[in-house]
């Protein structure tokens, strides 16, 4: 293995769930030389590139497909926030999670869809047709949650969601 693409796995053995552009900015590569080395590196499976949500994430082999799906959905600042809130308070209900993070109830739906739909987070109904959230996994969410900085991207497209649907509401 050369050492250029040496130096790009540990980038993204490193930053798991990295996306292309910040893969580029974090390493001292041109875009095209990236492109490259990324392919030869998912062709020789030493890489997974993993999609979802429109986004295209790249792994080492080691993570499945869980991880994959809960790291990809957890870069996102505010899904990050919503399953912090979680993990410390065991279970909860929607709006004390909109009470207890600052965000508009359209935001926390957004996210919840995402978490739900990576098996994340559990919905649960109980009489009266209360919901009650939890994580499906406590144990591997926070290990996760560890592993993940929202880059600032991320963090700029969150709060600007934030920001639409605070106009919104209001």
């Amino acid at each position: 293995m050369s050492e250029t693409r040496g130096e790009i796995r540990a980038a993204i053995a490193g930053d798991p769930g990295v996306h292309f552009n910040a893969l580029v900015r974090e390493t001292p590569f041109a875009p095209g030389q990236v492109q490259y080395h990324v392919r030869r590196l998912i062709d020789s499976g030493d890489v997974v590139r993993h999609e979802r949500f429109g986004r295209t994430h790249y792994f080492a082999p080691e993570y499945d497909d869980w991880e994959r799906d809960a790291l990809a959905v957890l870069r996102r600042e505010t899904a990050a926030a919503i399953a912090t809130a979680l993990y410390s308070r065991g279970t909860s209900r929607p709006n004390e999670l909109v009470e207890a993070l600052g965000i508009p109830r359209s935001t926390l739906e957004h996210h919840l869809d995402h978490l739900l739909e990576c098996d994340v987070v559990e919905r649960e109904y109980v009489r009266g047709n209360h919901v009650i959230l939890s994580l499906s996994r406590p144990a591997e969410t926070a290990a996760l949650l560890e592993t993940v900085d929202p880059h600032p991207r991320s963090r700029l497209v969150d709060r600007f969601e934030r920001l639409v649907d605070s106009f919104l509401e209001g």
